[in-house]
């Protein structure tokens, strides 16, 4: 698979300003969220150690929601098919992707990983998936067959969630719970969505700048985009990585880029994928009304 899934860059105005026009300068964290790059930036005498909480949040999240270490959460329930006793976090998570699914019409659908899985095998061979492996996989998609429950998170034989179009801003959404209830502020957290707690420290919005053209301001919000093309299966590079649930097929890629903001990263994050399968801006507009204070920032077509 080539290139990112991800767009989204902070302006380099954001940190390029003179030291003296603070009194701290501004601290940058990095690091990994998910498999994306992570970064935390904040002008705090302590920024390290807070940094370094951060950190540990990050990875604590990512024993729930990685699907590369086997022993997570989400590992377990995909090996499973069951979990009992399911972290708190999942099922919150998992709750909100149940909300898009309705709002999106089916279009946002977290069963689609044998989906994803049968192109991806694929993609490492170099060739195009298997029709009858592709129909066998889409049999297993379905919102509708879990489960979903505090005691236990139940999935039918053979089915497997991915998180991938929504954990990431869910993470951002509690690393931001974690450092405001400790009374910080004024802090920008990108876990490949941004996630803004206050503003700038100097007294303006973060300037997030979009790798498509343009700039959001970001202040107490939550920014998330999505490209369809943004990681393909094929080496053209026209198979996209967003597979539409309903048909089991990349999304056609009307659109380049589509830039989502909310309260949370999770829902930005989720609304800005599904948007990635509606075929006009009014659809797009239609779904996003479906939840408080959401904007579509950025419609780039194809």
């Amino acid at each position: 698979m080539t290139n990112r899934r991800r767009f989204l860059a902070i302006s380099a105005a954001a940190v390029a300003l003179p030291a003296f026009a603070r009194a701290e300068p501004v601290y940058t964290w990095q690091g990994v969220a998910l498999g994306a790059r992570a970064t935390l930036r904040l002008a705090h005498p302590d920024a390290k150690a807070i940094a370094l909480r951060a950190a540990a949040e990050i990875s604590r999240l990512e024993d729930i929601f990685s699907l590369y270490r086997a022993d997570s959460a989400l590992s377990r329930l995909n090996r499973d098919g069951n979990l009992q006793s399911p972290p708190f976090e999942l099922l919150e998570c998992l709750s909100l992707a149940g909300r898009v699914h309705g709002a999106s019409t089916g279009r946002f659908d977290v069963t689609v990983q044998p989906l994803w899985a049968r192109y991806a095998e694929a993609s490492a061979s170099g060739t195009a998936p298997d029709a009858a492996a592709l129909v066998e996989a889409r049999n297993l998609v379905g919102w509708e067959k879990v489960s979903l429950d505090p005691a236990a998170i139940t999935l039918k034989s053979g089915m497997a969630l991915t998180l991938n179009g929504i954990a990431q801003g869910y993470i951002a959404d509690r690393i931001a719970l974690m450092l405001s209830a400790e009374g910080l502020n004024d802090i920008l957290i990108d876990t490949g969505e941004f996630r803004a707690i206050g503003g700038h420290p100097e007294g303006r919005p973060w300037p997030v700048k979009l790798a498509g053209g343009g700039q959001v301001p970001l202040t107490a919000r939550a920014l998330a985009t999505s490209a369809p093309l943004g990681t393909t299966f094929d080496r053209g590079g026209q198979m996209g990585h967003i597979l539409d649930p309903r048909t089991g097929e990349p999304s056609h890629a009307k659109w380049r880029e589509i830039t989502v903001s909310a309260d949370s990263a999770a829902l930005a994050d989720a609304l800005s994928t599904a948007a990635c399968l509606f075929t006009s801006r009014a659809e797009i507009e239609s779904c996003l009304a479906q939840f408080r204070d959401v904007r579509l920032e950025s419609l780039k077509s194809a």
